[in-house]
């Protein structure tokens, strides 16, 4: 159980990020009360639930009260809906969804001698509460992080914390994943699960090693970025810290995050502008069609499976696990394909006598379809990696002549391989929107739009 000082830690950050907001430039608040945060505060279960409310944690407390100060402090800045009416549709749906979905789950569910009850019209409230504000770190984003400084200060966050963070991940790498328990009182998650190669992975104050593995291919990808567009003495620090993070991202001990990095860190430092952004984009399109390539049967699972198992029978049979869960879970899911089967476990299969879950939900995708059906999965997959796609078909009109934010490319990638992870999991946090917003108010504020861009082209002609 959480100890006092994790439910104090959680109470006092309010105090902290007023702290931050009055002492920082409203775009570096933003930044940094984000990702220490999520870095730092203790994770679930330390949680304050109250009724008819949805659960507050170290996501959503952080969200939230960033966004009240910045709703008192900066409300002419604050905008709550983009240009786009696109984005501005996706997001009206993403929170209303919930609604949907409760009032087509009324009725009580069974399976054999066990059942689950309807939900009511109070969850479909709360639900909708807890919608908006993930979407909260998005909206800060749009408003204040706009400009190539911003873009530069997210990298730079990235590096100095990932600096700090590193120290904790080495420690527990040395002496075992125990950070949480020794600081906040509980472990906070399955010890079997972070062990990897006759060693240990680091967890830290997140929710399992996959989330730390992550995060240092994201501070990895900013040292990179950092380290290709700085001059002199900086360029040999970031250099330094780029090879300091590959030592820190092996010693995670996650193949699929190594892989990831092993694609995204050549792009960050050789590939020009236009193919980091059509990179980043089919990582988009990917994390938002797979479903539907999982249901017609084109994802080679057969094939991946004999490449994990040359590389470990035992991630081979997790992989195999994942891929039989998630056929049982979106068989249940098209039963209710439009707006999904909703919360308290009813996406899920149960045990009938003893009322067990048997299925686990590993990915993003197969949990928000099961939860919110199809018109809640297209909601969120599409918004988030909507910035990608307007990159995508900017691309192809910008010219060279054209001044592009240099730190632009490596955010789009840094936030495609992060859509591209909640295929396999869970891996949606309050950083992934923040970076979705960030590149959605630059390519919105700063790109040219398709018809300027060829109206500027026309001119110099």
């Amino acid at each position: 159980m959480p100890n006092a000082l994790a439910f104090l830690t959680l109470a006092s950050w309010p105090l902290i990020s007023l702290v931050m907001f009055r002492k920082l430039p409203v775009g570096r608040a933003v930044i940094w009360s984000l990702l220490v945060s999520y870095l730092f505060l203790p994770p679930p279960p330390t949680v304050f639930d109250f009724p008819a409310m949805p659960p507050l944690d170290k996501e959503s407390i952080p969200a939230l009260v960033a966004f009240l100060i910045c709703l008192f402090m900066y409300n002419k800045q604050l905008i709550l809906l983009p240009k786009s009416n696109v984005v501005k549709v996706l997001m009206v749906v993403f929170v209303l969804t919930p609604l949907a979905t409760v009032l087509t789950n009324d009725e009580p569910i069974f399976f054999g001698q066990v059942g689950l009850p309807g939900l009511r019209l109070v969850e479909g409230v709360a639900l909708m509460v807890q919608q908006a504000m993930v979407l909260m770190p998005f909206i800060l984003a749009y408003s204040f992080l706009k400009s190539e400084a911003d873009q530069r200060d997210i990298l730079f966050a990235f590096v100095v914390l990932g600096a700090i963070y590193s120290v904790l991940m080495v420690l527990e790498v040395r002496l075992s994943p125990q950070l949480n328990l020794w600081v906040y009182g509980y472990y906070q998650h399955y010890f079997d699960q972070l062990i990897r190669f006759g060693g240990f992975r680091p967890i830290v104050f997140l929710y399992h090693g996959l989330w730390v593995a992550l995060f240092a291919v994201m501070m990895l990808a900013a040292a990179a970025a950092l380290f290709r567009h700085s001059q002199a003495r900086a360029k040999v620090i970031y250099a330094v810290f780029t090879g300091y993070f590959t030592f820190i991202l092996i010693i995670c001990k996650s193949v699929a995050s190594l892989g990831y990095a092993a694609v995204m860190v050549p792009f960050i430092l050789f590939a020009g502008r236009i193919w980091q952004f059509r990179l980043a984009a089919v990582l988009g399109i990917l994390a938002v069609a797979y479903p539907i390539l999982k249901g017609l049967e084109y994802i080679p699972e057969q094939y991946m499976l004999e490449q994990a198992t040359a590389i470990d029978p035992d991630r081979a049979g997790s992989l195999q696990f994942r891929f039989d869960n998630e056929r049982v879970l979106l068989d249940r899911a098209l039963l209710k394909p439009v707006f999904g089967w909703g919360s308290w476990g009813r996406n899920h299969i149960l045990d009938p006598v003893t009322g067990r879950i048997l299925t686990v939900t590993d990915g993003r995708w197969i949990i928000t379809i099961g939860v919110y059906g199809w018109v809640g999965y297209l909601a969120e997959f599409v918004l988030f990696s909507w910035p990608l796609f307007v990159l995508f078909s900017r691309s192809f009109v910008l010219g060279r002549e054209q001044h592009v934010s240099p730190y632009l490319g490596a955010l789009a990638l840094i936030l495609g391989f992060n859509l591209f992870d909640l295929l396999p999991n869970a891996t949606i946090t309050s950083l992934t929107w923040l970076l979705s917003g960030a590149l959605l108010a630059y390519t919105e504020g700063s790109l040219p739009t398709r018809r300027e861009a060829k109206m500027n082209i026309k001119t110099i002609m």
